[in-house]
This record gives structure tokens, C-alpha cells and sequence, in this order.
């Protein structure tokens, strides 16, 4: 049965902690909803209302252009291992970028890992469980490097190519403002 929390407990936190993988989604008042998996252990959750996980570059960057419209976020955690439980963090997440005053800060807490794009931050206004029993077992055997060394063979300027090519829309054609937020 669902419960509804305030805040993650301690034992909640624990779990997140363990977790390999989550998923985080984002949408803007009309068109595509964005759910996209992450791991790289880019994730830390920083007190009971308060989660930060470092995004790198990819193919797109739709969660930066739903939040220059619409700053709701859902991240979600599933056991793929052990007890069967589902928790979902529900919230108002904002894009922190390398020249904000708060990157410094919040990127020594995380993994540094290559094309470093943006900090996203989620302030927690309510969390759910669920049993999850319909969720399989997985076996974790470890990180794919692609997407690290991809960026790691990328130059700055590189880099910055790429998202003036691939990352400045989302594919509703919604800007993110990403050279803006990075010039």
C-alpha cells in the first residue's frame, strides 16, 4: 500500500544511497513528458527535503527546457534488489550551471564526471512509497564508460559545439538557454 511522507526519513535516504539507477521526469504544461534513467553515481541527497544529481551531456537536454517553464520534477527509485519497494520524490527542481554561484559548492559533492552540464536540485514537497512487488530482480554487474568517454575525448570548445548543436531545443522545440546559462 502507497504511504505518504513529508520528507525522506533516514532509512529512505539509505535506500537511495544503495540504489544504482533512477529515473527522473520533467514536463512542460503541453507536449512530451521526459523520463529518463540515470546512474554514473551523478546523485546525492543532501537532507531530507533536498536532492542534487549532476546531469551530463547527451543526446538532449529536455529536462532543462520543462524547467525553464515548469520547475516540477518527479525523481523515482526502484529496488531491483532485496525488499520490493518503489519511492518516488516529488518537487520544484531548478538548473544550477557552472558559472552559478552554488556550482562550486555542490559539484565537490558530487562524482566530477566528464561534459558536467548542469546541477539539478530538487526541494522534496512530498515522497511516496509503494510495494513494488512487480518490480523483477536485476543483477547490477556495473557502469557502462560510454557516455564518460565520450566526453572525456571532447575538448571544452568541442563541447560547447555540441550543445550549440544538439542542446539548445528540446525535441518540442522548447528552448533550454543553455549557451545563455553557460556564456
Amino acid at each position: 500500500m502507497a504511504q505518504r511522507f513529508p520528507e525522506l526519513s533516514d532509512k529512505l535516504q539509505k535506500f537511495i544511497k544503495q540504489q544504482k539507477l533512477f529515473f527522473v521526469a520533467t514536463a512542460a504544461a503541453d507536449g512530451r513528458v521526459n523520463l529518463s534513467p540515470k546512474g554514473m553515481d551523478s546523485l546525492r541527497v543532501l537532507d531530507g527535503n533536498t536532492i542534487i544529481w549532476l546531469n551530463v551531456t547527451g543526446s538532449g537536454n529536455e529536462t532543462a527546457a520543462h524547467l525553464e517553464e515548469s520547475r516540477r520534477m518527479t525523481l523515482m527509485f526502484c529496488a531491483f534488489e532485496g525488499a520490493p519497494l518503489i519511492l518516488r520524490t516529488f518537487g520544484e527542481a531548478r538548473a544550477i550551471y557552472p558559472k552559478d554561484p552554488q556550482w562550486a559548492d555542490y559539484f565537490a559533492q558530487l562524482e566530477p564526471l566528464p561534459g558536467a552540464r548542469q546541477i539539478y536540485e530538487l526541494s522534496i514537497d512530498l515522497v511516496q512509497t509503494s510495494c513494488g512487488a512487480g518490480v523483477p530482480l536485476y543483477d547490477y554487474v556495473g557502469e557502462r564508460d560510454a557516455l564518460n568517454n565520450w566526453n572525456a575525448a571532447k575538448s571544452s570548445e568541442e563541447t560547447r559545439d555540441y550543445w550549440r548543436e544538439k542542446n539548445q531545443f528540446s525535441i518540442d522545440n522548447r528552448p533550454t538557454h543553455i549557451m545563455k546559462r553557460t556564456d
